[in-house]
């Protein structure tokens, strides 16, 4: 039994933000013994059972104040706990890795409480309560912007980046697209995020005429919960609930327009994409605008506050950017110079140092 491979347990549900890192994180401990914690009806019950086993727990976040509710939401949680230590103890796993959101909470929980070491990865600039609440009881916290270390100063604190998908970093990221797009002109790419952009989608429609008019074409994933996502017809528009090579599409293009998740953030540091960032104003505690705020300090995209767009403002940035190349070029180069792509080889490696010593 000396040689047996070490059994790890990942905790990572819900958004591509989430299970990206952590499956681009799994990849690189091929010797390890890998399953899955998730939830019923999220994303990772289409992403991961192709690839690892999961098991799925029933727990919810805390969304408002207390009340009834919470007294429900404690309940499932305490009963979580109870599987989630079930799962550890049947599995023989000798720990926990996380991404965070709420399944974070009984995954650290369990573990600790049988002694087993947990690795957090937070891919935000501002950590989530959940990150600052269990970050001092975790063995590492693995960082995606240096700047989050302020925020969590108890915690034992090691910037990696984030990891991308293997897509990113392999011969995909120069492969032709297959979209009809000519060789040569400018190119536009919007995208919201795993979950798409509603708000984001409706300037966009509205812009568009004028990007037209100067030559541009546009590919816009629309997410798949748009009800109007097929309400533009245009020769030089391509809608696309989503498109699976993203690491060439964002290569090929000019400009994108994105929502400001830590995900969408990596894989545009990673493409040296300059973008214009308009944070999605409901995300716990504005995080968005933090992270744009690194991107913006540094030179690597503009932010714009989804609160202060019109239509016409979108235009004339989109279009003052298109006519300075020069400034784009400049915006690419120090997105690359953000991002950290061997961030899964460093979170790897973190990972063994913590369970194997």
């Amino acid at each position: 039994m000396a040689n047996a491979p070490i059994r790890l347990l990942i905790a990572a549900s819900g958004t591509g933000g989430h299970l990206f890192p952590a499956i681009a994180l799994a990849q690189k401990l091929p010797d390890y013994q890998i399953e899955w914690l998730g939830v019923p009806n999220r994303l990772e019950t289409q992403l991961v059972p192709k690839q690892y086993p999961l098991n799925t727990i029933a727990v919810e976040g805390f969304q408002q104040g207390f009340g009834l509710s919470s007294i429900r939401i404690l309940g499932k949680l305490a009963l979580s706990i109870l599987e989630v230590r079930r799962i550890l103890k049947q599995g023989n796993f000798q720990g926990v890795f996380t991404t965070g959101g709420y399944i974070a909470g009984p995954a650290v929980i369990a573990a600790r409480s049988l002694g087993l070491p947990v690795i957090f990865h937070e891919s935000n600039a501002l950590p989530g309560k959940v990150t600052r609440f269990f970050g001092p009881w975790c063995s590492a916290v693995a960082l995606g912007f240096e700047v989050a270390a302020k925020y969590l100063p108890r915690a034992k604190n090691v910037y990696v980046g984030t990891p991308v998908r293997a897509q990113f970093l392999d011969g995909a990221i120069n492969a032709p697209l297959d979209l009809g797009i000519p060789d040569g002109v400018p190119l536009i790419v919007v995208f919201g995020g795993s979950q798409g952009a509603i708000a984001i989608n409706k300037l966009v429609r509205e812009s568009a005429k004028a990007w037209f008019d100067a030559g541009v074409y546009v590919v816009h994933l629309t997410g798949d919960r748009d009800p109007e996502a097929d309400s533009l017809k245009h020769p030089q528009y391509i809608a696309l609930p989503f498109y699976n090579n993203m690491a060439a599409l964002l290569q090929r293009a000019t400009l994108a327009i994105s929502r400001s998740g830590a995900g969408s953030l990596t894989e545009l540091a990673v493409c040296g994409t300059p973008a214009i960032l308009i944070p999605y104003p409901f995300a716990a505690e504005d995080h968005q605008s933090y992270n744009a705020d690194v991107f913006t300090k540094a030179g690597a995209a503009l932010t714009l506050k989804q609160s202060e767009l019109t239509t016409e403002v979108l235009q004339s940035n989109v279009l003052n950017l298109l006519q300075s190349p020069q400034e784009l070029a400049k915006m690419g180069e120090k997105a690359k110079a953000i991002a950290a792509p061997d961030s899964a080889e460093k979170l790897a490696q973190l990972v063994r140092e913590v369970i194997e010593t």
